[in-house]
């Protein structure tokens, strides 16, 4: 069980950094998400990998949290 909770400080510290990053003038994975539900019009490779690059962290802490509450 402390071997989850330290995974989830780290998901939670990647997350937090990485998966936000640039703050301004919106976080990142934020506006990649906002461009898919609009249409994706004009997005290429780069920019899908991009989001899976500030997108893994939070896919990370969702499967800690998920582990976390299995395991109780």
């Amino acid at each position: 069980m402390k071997k989850n909770k330290s995974k989830l400080g780290y998901a939670i510290g990647l997350s937090l950094t990485l998966g936000l990053v640039p703050f301004f003038p919106e976080p990142h994975i934020w506006g990649k998400l906002k461009w898919i539900a609009g249409g994706a019009n004009g997005m290429g490779a780069m920019d899908y990998f991009d989001l899976i690059f500030h997108g893994f962290p939070w896919v990370f802490l969702i499967i800690m949290i998920v582990k976390i509450i299995v395991k109780k």
